[in-house]
């Protein structure tokens, strides 16, 4: 996603010791992880409330055309063709 190698993580480690501490960097990291977890989830609720709502726009516009095909009779639009 992020494409990054493992000589930044490094450097990116030790910025992150350097700044926060030693003695605090795990409660960050799993405060941060923690936060991730939650926007990932959050982001996936989204997506899927959109999809869900796609799907019943899509269904509608198919019961739409349904409904107006049902309301079509060959028979009669022959007949009328055919007898002017």
């Amino acid at each position: 996603m992020f494409d990054i190698g493992w000589t930044e993580m490094l450097v990116i480690a030790i910025v992150m010791i350097v700044v926060v501490g030693p003695k605090d960097l795990p409660k960050m990291l799993r405060t941060f992880g923690r936060t991730t977890a939650k926007m990932r989830g959050m982001a996936a609720d989204f997506q899927k409330q959109f999809n869900d709502a796609l799907k019943e726009a899509e269904l509608d516009d198919v019961k739409k055309s349904v409904d107006s095909l049902r309301s079509l009779n060959p028979a009669a639009e022959i007949r009328k063709q055919l007898n002017p």
